[in-house]
C-alpha cells in the first residue's frame, strides 16, 4: 500500500494485521464476534479488516460520516462489542462525536481509537495540524498503535468455514429501503475478488487507486481485495478531491481506477481537466449508479482511457456484471455481461418464478458464488429476495440477444404517470445531452391528474448561463414521448449524494414535498 507518502509492503501488512488479531483475542474476541470499523481510507482500516478476520471475527462496516442515530442502530443490530474508530477532528468536523453520543446506548465493551496521522511520514504528521487535522485523545478508549506494538503476531488464526461463516456484515437499504446487514461469507468475498482481479486483469505491475470508501462494498472488493489478490499496489486516499486524485494518478502511475459516476463527472468538469496527465490509466470501472453515456464519452476523450460500466450490489459482494474493456465489444448504456460463474435472468415483477424473454423488461435476478448468505437476523426479508439460490436485485432490467444487460432503474425509483412507467435513466440520459448540463436527476412527484409527474433537478456547468426551464422541456420533448417529459425543472447548485456518490433521490422527494 502507498498512503500519503509512506509505503507498506505485503509482509508488513500481514504482520501488523496479525498483531492486531492477537490484540483482539486478548480482549476476548472469538469466532463469530462482531467488530465494527468506523474509519476513512487509512492503513488502519486494512490492518483492522484482516486482523478481525484472522481473529475469527465478523467485520461490521460503518460509514465514518454517520450521525449518532444511524451508527447506534447498526451497532445494536449487529451486536458489535468492539469498534475501531477515528479520534480526529478534521477541519472542525469531529469524526468521533457520533460514537461518543451513542456509546452508552450500545453493547460496546471496547473502543479502539486511531488517527489518520498515525501512519503518516514524520514530516507530514507534523504538517497535519496545518491542514486542519487535530488528533484528540479520547477518554475510556484503547490506542490502536499501542495495542499493535504490545502484542506479538498471532501464529495461529481462528478456524473458520469459508463457505458458511460470515466475514462481513454489509449494511444496505436493499430492495425495501430498510437498512439491514447482508451476510457476506469469506467465500463470497474471495470469489468476487478473484473474478474481478482476472477481469481487468490485474497483475503485480498494476497500481490501483483506492479512493472509493473501503467501508462500501464496491471499494472493499474492487479497490482493496481484488488488487491484494493479484499482488498489485494500492494507493490509498482518505477522501475524493479531484486535484488529489489527479496528482495521485500522475505521481504513482495509476493503471486502474474504480469509481462512481459523480467522480468521473467531477474530473471531466474540472477547469484544469485538460492539463491532467492521466495517460497511465488503462482501465476504469464505474459502478454504484448508472453511468450516463455522455459522461463515458467525455472521460474517454479526455484521458484516452477505457471507462466501462459494471453492476453489482451489497448483497453480491458486489460485482455481477461488467462490460468488456475492449471498447468495440462493449455496449453503450449496458452494464455488460455476467461475470464468470454468475447466472442472470429477467423475471416477472409479479411472479419471480416466471422467466421473461429477450428484450422483455422485468426484475433482474442473479445467482453465483458471490451471492450473500442472507440478511442478518432477518429471515422475513431474506425470504423476500432469496429463492433457490437466486437473488432478486430490486432493479428493473432487460437483456438483449447477445446477453448484455441494461438496467432500466430501481423498482422504487419508477415514476408512474397515469399508468405509464417512466424509468429515471431514460430521461436523465437525455438531460445529460443538453449543452451546459453537468448533472441531472429526476423523481416522481404527486400529480392530481396523472397520479405522478416527472420533476427534473438540473446542475449546470460552472459559468453556464441562459438555460431555462422551457429550454430543458423543449429539448426533452423533441426526444421523449410526452409523458416522460419533465413537467417541472428545478436548477440546483448540487445534487444530494451519499459518501460514495449515489444521488439521494429520497432527499429530493422530501425537499419537493416541503416546497
Amino acid at each position: 500500500m502507498h498512503y500519503l507518502g509512506r509505503d507498506f509492503t505485503y509482509s508488513v501488512t500481514d504482520q501488523v494485521s496479525s498483531r492486531f488479531a492477537a490484540a483482539l483475542a486478548s480482549l476476548g474476541v472469538k469466532r463469530g464476534d462482531r467488530v465494527a470499523i468506523f474509519l476513512p481510507n487509512t492503513p488502519q482500516f486494512v490492518f483492522a479488516f484482516f486482523g478481525i478476520l484472522k481473529a475469527g471475527g465478523i467485520v461490521v462496516n460503518n460509514n465514518p460520516l454517520y450521525k449518532e442515530r444511524e451508527l447506534e442502530r447498526q451497532l445494536n443490530d449487529s451486536g458489535a462489542e468492539v469498534i475501531v474508530a477515528s479520534m480526529d477532528i478534521v477541519k472542525g468536523n469531529d469524526l468521533y462525536a457520533s460514537l461518543e453520543g451513542c456509546r452508552s446506548r450500545t453493547g460496546l465493551r471496547h473502543v479502539i481509537c486511531t488517527s489518520t496521522t498515525d501512519y503518516l511520514p514524520g514530516v507530514k504528521r507534523r504538517l497535519a495540524g496545518l491542514a486542519g487535522v487535530r488528533r484528540i485523545r479520547r477518554a475510556n478508549t484503547l490506542d490502536f498503535v499501542s495495542l499493535v506494538k504490545a502484542n506479538p503476531s498471532a501464529t495461529e488464526f481462528a478456524h473458520v468455514d469459508p463457505v458458511q461463516d460470515v466475514a462481513v456484515l454489509q449494511y444496505t437499504g436493499g430492495t425495501t429501503g430498510v437498512s439491514k446487514g447482508a451476510m457476506l461469507t469469506h467465500y463470497n468475498l474471495y470469489s468476487n475478488a478473484v473474478v474481478v482481479a482476472r477481469y481487468f486483469p490485474l497483475t503485480q505491475k498494476d497500481v490501483c487507486l483506492a479512493v472509493l470508501p473501503l467501508f462500501h462494498i464496491f471499494g472493499l472488493t474492487a479497490a482493496m481485495a481484488s488488487p491484494f489478490h493479484a499482488g498489485s499496489q494500492v494507493v490509498l486516499l482518505p477522501a475524493f478531491h479531484v486535484l488529489d486524485v489527479a496528482k495521485a494518478i500522475e505521481r504513482r502511475k495509476v493503471t486502474c481506477f474504480c469509481g462512481v459516476p459523480s467522480m468521473y463527472i467531477a474530473i471531466v468538469n474540472h477547469p484544469r481537466a485538460k492539463q491532467f496527465a492521466l495517460g497511465s490509466v488503462k482501465a476504469c470501472i464505474s459502478g454504484g449508479s448508472a453511468l450516463p453515456a455522455e459522461v463515458r464519452k467525455w472521460f474517454n476523450s479526455l484521458t484516452g482511457g477505457n471507462l466501462v460500466e459494471g453492476y453489482g450490489l451489497s448483497e453480491t459482494s458486489p460485482v455481477t456484471h461488467c462490460n468488456p474493456f475492449l471498447q468495440e465489444k462493449g455496449r453503450a448504456g449496458s452494464v455488460g455481461i455476467p461475470l464468470v460463474d454468475t447466472d442472470a435472468r429477467i423475471v416477472s415483477t409479479d411472479d419471480r418464478l416466471r422467466v421473461l424473454g429477450i428484450g422483455e423488461v422485468g426484475e433482474l435476478a442473479v445467482k453465483g458464488p458471490q451471492v450473500m448468505k442472507g440478511y442478518w437476523r432477518n429471515d422475513e426479508e431474506t425470504a423476500l429476495v432469496l429463492h433457490d439460490g437466486w437473488l432478486l436485485t430490486g432493479d428493473i432490467a432487460r437483456m438483449d440477444g447477445d446477453g448484455f444487460f441494461y438496467i432500466v432503474d430501481r423498482k422504487k425509483d419508477m415514476v408512474d404517470v397515469g399508468g405509464m412507467k417512466v424509468y429515471p435513466r431514460d430521461v436523465e440520459e437525455v438531460l445529460f445531452e443538453i449543452p451546459g448540463v453537468r448533472e441531472a436527476a429526476i423523481i416522481g412527484v404527486p400529480d392530481s391528474f396523472t397520479g405522478e409527474s416527472v420533476k427534473a433537478f438540473v446542475v449546470l456547468k460552472d459559468g453556464v448561463r441562459g438555460v431555462s426551464e422551457e429550454d430543458v422541456k423543449e429539448f426533452c420533448a423533441a426526444r421523449l414521448v410526452k409523458y416522460k417529459v419533465p413537467k417541472s425543472v428545478v436548477f440546483v447548485p448540487d445534487l444530494p449524494k451519499s459518501l460514495i456518490g449515489k444521488v439521494l433521490r429520497r432527499q429530493l422527494r422530501e425537499s419537493s414535498l416541503q416546497s
